[in-house]
């Protein structure tokens, strides 16, 4: 490899940490709230079942920031995995709504020279389409994925995904040069999680602002939050989110993914700061039980063949008083 690539290789991985440990640094504010942080994840063989639970509970929290970063292996990576795994896994058991298109439709929602958004009606889900989605006077109903595309050179990317029906949002920073696309990974809850199989959070309507860059939820179960396409570059991309109230005896955010084995997985390792605390703490996210935290960093710091590339997530800047 000429010296001029590999000394980019590694300036790209010095920035990369040193962006990491910024984002931890920033995650650590004394002037955030902690708030509870409990583990409902068990072991699994299927890699396809999100198996993962971290939840986050306050009777204060309006406000709070997500973001995704690449891992610090990304210089690293000579072969991206994408491909689903489905050893061991049984998903006959899994609710059946029929949408009544036979094949994946596809339409685009929204589009401007550097943003557009399309949305995706399969022909089965697990969960009844209710949620509606408005831009301005356009409505949508019955779409199970909308996707979030950006204009990228000679091409678009795409850096956010989100699912009505069940609430989950998937998130990623742009790709470095030479490694477009990386993977989705781990899903995020945003607004009152309830249990139905498996955890969500029921939308009534999601509606999308492309001036503010700006999506605000109204929730089946009451309240509303805004979530807001804050910065998004080849390191990174951070979601602002804001309640309209505190969301009170049940977690308002969740993080949702799977861990098979270390080698196996989207998310490894959790490490917490928490109030009072000399330094983080840190370990393998299956043993992790409970914390009380300001800022909380998920990920992964060995190489996966399952969705090699996808991003780690940081939740901070925990507040009782809504985003600006």
């Amino acid at each position: 490899m000429p010296t001029q690539l590999v000394r980019a290789g590694r300036l790209f991985l010095l920035l990369t940490v040193m962006l990491m440990t910024a984002t931890l640094a920033r995650a650590g504010s004394h002037d955030d709230l902690a708030v509870s942080v409990t583990n409902g994840s068990d072991p699994v063989l299927c890699a396809e079942k999100d198996n993962i639970s971290i939840d986050f509970s306050s009777d204060l929290v309006r406000s709070f920031r997500i973001e995704a970063a690449h891992p610090a292996y990304i210089t690293s990576i000579q072969r991206d995995s994408f491909e689903a795994d489905w050893t061991d896994c049984d998903m006959s058991g899994d609710p059946v709504h029929h949408s009544g298109v036979k094949v994946p439709t596809r339409k685009t929602i929204y589009e401007e020279p550097d943003i557009w958004l399309v949305g995706w009606t399969m022909p089965t889900f697990w969960r009844p389409s209710t949620a509606t989605v408005r831009i301005g006077d356009r409505v949508e109903s019955g779409l199970h994925l909308v996707q979030v595309w950006m204009i990228r050179p000679m091409g678009g990317e795409e850096v956010l995904v989100f699912y009505p029906q069940d609430g989950y949002w998937r998130m990623r920073p742009k790709a470095p040069a030479g490694l477009a696309p990386t993977a989705f990974g781990s899903s995020m809850l945003i607004g009152p999680i309830e249990m139905d199989g498996r955890p969500i959070v029921r939308i009534k309507e999601i509606a999308f602002d492309p001036t503010a860059r700006t999506f605000t939820l109204q929730f089946a179960l009451g309240g509303s939050a805004t979530i807001k396409l804050a910065h998004i570059d080849q390191n990174r991309q951070t979601l602002e989110v804001s309640m309209d109230k505190p969301i009170s005896g049940r977690p308002f955010a969740g993080l949702r993914s799977m861990y098979v084995t270390e080698f196996n997985n989207d998310v490894a390792r959790i490490a917490v700061r928490e109030p009072g605390a000399k330094g983080w703490r840190e370990g393998p996210i299956l043993d992790f039980q409970t914390s009380t935290a300001s800022a909380v960093w998920m990920g992964r710091t060995t190489i996966s063949r399952h969705n090699t590339s996808s991003p780690d997530i940081v939740l901070n800047g925990f507040s009782a008083a809504p985003r600006p």
